[in-house]
């Protein structure tokens, strides 16, 4: 038998081809299209990480870390989105914002306006600070050189002082405003706290700038004002604090500067920006009954028109501003003499009025005491409201607030016209 030299298993397996001779490949016409090359095929799923316990762990889909990068802007806002992409979210709900229109819609603008103659505040501040100083050798001196040396430094301090009054008249009526649009219901409550505490500031700006020109009327009428809380337990030792001393010195001047130029600012700011951004969060509310009564007329957006229609206010302020700074000056006054009596007719701010007037018909003994007690109950009464009126929580009228609002509203216009009326015959 003849022995048979093939591979058992190839009977089963077909012939592998053979290679082609090199001189067999024919070179590819000019004209004609390369091959394509091999592509790779596709996994169909994207790998999968485990553990190596063998737990499934699904793919994480990690979201673009700009996702403004691909938006058409110019060239400037692209290199600005670049770089500042985090707060894109933030302007695109601006642009969103909307605020209600209806026929009384006009008080919505005296917020801005009171933030913008705080702004006023900030920058001619900063201004005066460049030659102001804060001893009782030199302030009133320096007062006199900014008045009369520096150039436009008399529109500038004159520019300081009316914004501060207009300031505190702005969020009076932004206060009283938002009190009887019952703006501070539900769930607008804390809007309502940091506005109180924002008016509460300011009339601190007001209280510890008045000592600074040390005049004689600033000086007799931060002694007097400062003497009120010594009626009250432990309002010696606030005075005390308060003053440097048992008496207003030069020590007085340097603690009021420095609660108005470094702590107010401060505190100030950061409650304002924590009301702008409930503001904001919330949005503008309309009086209670308006939407189901039809009364809104449509609503236009906060970014650009309402915004546009503010900075028209603003402008309106700013004139206003210049010419009562320019037609109706301040005085400078006489330099304090802490020796000397004090003139007739010391009195506080008009925005301290409506309380002096109290403490005065409250001449009986121990009335001082009563008065600062009514002051501190009506204060938190005040700022608790939006926690007390149910009704408005419920979107439904509360008359009873309302007229709380009306009291408190006429005593304040009742007792600083009687003060305005007795100083300025007094004055005559």
């Amino acid at each position: 038998m003849a022995e048979n030299t093939q591979n058992p298993a190839a009977g089963s397996a077909p012939a592998k081809p053979k290679p082609a001779a090199p001189a067999a490949a024919k070179p590819a016409a000019p004209g004609a299209a390369k091959p394509a090359a091999p592509v790779a095929a596709k996994p169909a799923a994207a790998k999968v990480e485990s553990s190596p316990a063998g737990v499934f762990k699904p793919p994480v889909d990690r979201p673009d870390a700009n996702p403004y990068q691909s938006s058409r802007v110019s060239a400037l806002g692209a290199w600005f989105q670049e770089r500042f992409y985090v707060v894109m979210p933030i302007i695109e709900y601006l642009k969103k914002k909307e605020v209600p229109k209806h026929r009384l819609s006009f008080w919505y603008y005296f917020g801005g306006l009171g933030m913008f103659f705080f702004m006023i505040q900030v920058v001619t501040g900063l201004l005066l600070l460049q030659y102001y100083k804060p001893t009782e050798a030199e302030a009133f001196a320096s007062f006199v050189f900014i008045q009369s040396e520096v150039p436009f430094g008399w529109l500038i301090r004159q520019v300081h002082a009316w914004s501060a009054n207009l300031m505190i008249m702005m969020l009076f009526i932004h206060m009283f405003s938002t009190f009887f649009m019952k703006s501070y219901r539900k769930p607008r409550e804390l809007m309502w706290v940091s506005g109180f505490i924002l008016l509460v500031l300011s009339l601190g700006f007001g209280f510890t700038g008045y000592l600074l020109p040390w005049n004689e009327l600033a000086f007799f009428a931060t002694q007097v004002g400062t003497e009120v809380p010594k009626v009250a337990p432990g309002g010696a030792f606030m005075v005390e604090i308060l003053r440097g001393g048992p008496e207003v010195s030069a020590e007085t001047l340097t603690r009021m500067f420095s609660l108005h130029v470094v702590l107010l600012p401060g505190l100030l700011l950061l409650v304002l920006s924590a009301h702008l951004m409930l503001v904001q969060i919330l949005g503008t509310s309309s009086p209670i009954g308006y939407k189901e009564a039809g009364l809104i007329k449509g609503y236009e957006k906060f970014f650009p028109t309402f915004l546009a229609k503010d900075g028209i206010g603003w402008l309106i302020g700013f004139a206003l501003l210049i010419y009562l700074s320019a037609l109706y000056p301040w005085e400078i006054g006489v330099k304090a003499d802490p020796l000397s009596s004090a003139p007739i007719g010391i009195k506080p701010e008009w925005y301290f009025w409506a309380q002096f007037q109290l403490l005065k018909d409250f001449k009986f003994e121990g009335g001082e005491l009563v008065a600062i007690i009514l002051f501190t109950v009506g204060a938190i009464v005040w700022i608790m409201v939006p926690f007390l009126d149910r009704q408005a929580s419920k979107e439904q009228r509360s008359p009873i607030f309302t007229i709380i609002g009306l009291l408190v509203l006429a005593f304040l216009l009742v007792n600083t016209y009687r003060v305005y009326a007795e100083y300025s015959a007094l004055v005559k």
